[in-house]
Parts: structure tokens; sequence; C-alpha cells
């Protein structure tokens, strides 16, 4: 079966109009229009004037187009298809997106968070195709998450759903979520980089010298600068990875016993640090999980990349 998709990638510096075709469940990206997020009024304006343009161009209508995806992030309301003022969208405050596409292009519109979204792309079309229970987590700047049940997105009563990143595993520890010890604060970029500066800190004030941390400046440390030096083999950038992984371990048994699913897929850091992560993570794994839950659940990294963010819109058309 051949289906048209339309998608919109709504992002604090970025937006994208995306067609893509999906054929018996693979997909291809036919054209993609990219452009600057700026005032409110102006992205709209853009958004609606590059999605009626693309379907003029390529024919497609509500009987040969399944439904425009839309993604964004959250606060937003999916149910009435109404953006609700997203910290990286300044002055989107009630914006009813899926009334907008639709009265532009007379074809269905969907809105989902793109933690949500990234979810169904991964599950339809990446590492999570085939299974009935995934949890997607982001493991990038933060640590967002999407839940797919018994086949189907599940984002709960007002679309709160999956915030795992605000589990608080830690009286004490790095901030993530706003919240000091939080799943988010031990296992995502900006986490990483708090347990780095942690770790060099101590060691400077003790009189010892630090590679990764330059003339002292433990203000420039990074998860990058951290994996970097780790993978060279520097014990104490290790150490960091090993607590990000732990704690990595100790959230997913909770998600595991709770949820029990055949696969959590994991993102962007996972992927590309997963040889530091993935011994510590299984340790705790071991420790923490019901043996009958873990056995059943494959912890994979994700599988679409960069591409990831134009999928995902597509994913919530190809989902309704």
């Amino acid at each position: 079966m051949i289906q048209n998709l339309l998608g919109v990638d709504i992002g604090g510096t970025k937006c994208a109009v995306i067609w893509g075709v999906d054929r018996d469940g693979e997909l291809e990206i036919k054209e993609k229009v990219k452009f600057d997020t700026t005032g409110k009024d102006e992205t709209i304006e853009r958004i609606l004037g590059e999605v009626k343009a693309m379907a003029q161009r390529h024919d497609l209508n509500q009987e040969n187009t399944r439904a425009v995806g839309i993604s964004c992030g959250g606060p937003l309301d999916s149910r009435t298809g109404v953006i609700l003022s997203p910290p990286n969208l300044p002055g989107w405050d009630k914006v009813p997106i899926v009334k907008m596409v639709e009265e532009a292009v007379g074809i269905r519109a969907i809105l989902q968070n793109d933690a949500n979204a990234c979810a169904l792309a991964e599950w339809k079309y990446g590492a999570g195709k085939g299974t009935r229970n995934m949890v997607f987590l982001t493991f990038g700047t933060g640590m967002g998450a999407g839940l797919v049940l018994d086949g189907k997105l599940y984002a709960g009563t007002n679309d709160n759903a999956g915030e795992a990143g605000h589990m608080r595993l830690s009286d004490f520890g790095p901030v993530g979520y706003g919240k000091a010890g939080s799943f988010e604060g031990f296992a995502s970029g900006g986490g990483i980089a708090q347990l780095g500066q942690m770790a060099a800190k101590e060691q400077l004030m003790m009189g010892r010298s630090v590679s990764w941390a330059p003339g002292g400046d433990i203000s420039s440390i990074t998860a990058k600068t951290v994996a970097e030096a780790a993978a060279a083999g520097d014990e104490l950038a290790k150490g960091v990875y090993r607590t990000s992984a732990e704690y990595l371990g100790r959230a997913l048994s909770i998600l595991i016993d709770i949820l029990n699913p055949e696969a959590i897929v994991i993102g962007s850091i996972f992927v590309r640090a997963e040889e530091l992560i993935r011994p510590f993570m299984h340790s705790a794994i071991d420790r923490e999980a019901l043996p009958a839950a873990a056995a059943v659940c494959r912890i994979i990294p994700a599988g679409l990349g960069e591409a990831i963010g134009d999928i995902a819109s597509l994913s919530i058309a190809a989902s309704c």
C-alpha cells in the first residue's frame, strides 16, 4: 500500500515541512523545505504557506494523503491540537495549529510533542520496528521519552506520560528537569557535563591536573569532551560515564519493571558512547530489574540518526 504523508517539524530555531511516501512500511522522503523560526506570526504564516505550496506542487489532497503530522515541543494539547506556550517558542500561547493547517490545506492534521513523535519514528521505521511495547529515550541535551504500549502511542491524560527524565534517582546529584538527582540530571548531555565538572573540580582542588579541563577551566567541560577523554583511556573521565551509566541502568530497571517492554530504544549519546555505557548499565539492570521482565527487553541504540526529526513528523501522520 502506498500512502502520501505530510509533516511539519516546529523547533525553537528551525522549522521544516516534509513530504514523504510510505510504501508498505518503508518510508521515502520526497521533498523537504527548511526555514528559520523567527517571530510567532511570521513563522506560522510561513508554515501554512509552505504546507499549502507543497500540497499544490504534488497534487496532495484529502483523498490521496493520509494526514499532516505536526511535531512540536510541549506543553501542548494533542487532543485539541493546540500548542501551549513551549519554553523554546516564546509567544506561542494557545496556538490552534491543527485547525490552522487543516484550513490551509484541507487535509486532516495531528499534533504530538517531539519526544512522542520520535518514539513513533523509531517504532514505525527505526530500531523498534516490529515491536508492540517500546520505550524511546532521547538521551541528548535532555532526557525525553515516548511510550508505545500495546501497539499504540501512549500520551497519558494530558500529554504528560513518559516524562521519565523527571524521576528523582538520588537526593543529591546533577540537576536536570529542575530537580537535583533526577534521571535527566544523571543521564543527559547537560548532566554528564555537570558530573564531569564536579569530578574535575575535586581533582583540581587536590592539586592534580585534568587533561580535559585545560588551564583548570571546568566551564568548558561538556559530555563530548568527557567522552573523548574516556575513549582515550582517561580513568577519571571513564568514571564519569560509569556513574551516568549506573543511573541510566537504575532508571531503565524501573521502566522495565513497570512497563515490561520488548525494547528500550535510546538515542544520541547512547548511540555515540555505547561502549562506555552498556556494561555498567547492564550491571545495574541485572541487579535492580525483575529477571523475567529484563530477559525479554532489548536495550538498543536508535536507528534513524539525524533523520529522526524529519521522519518523526511523518510518523505522526502515518500512525493516525
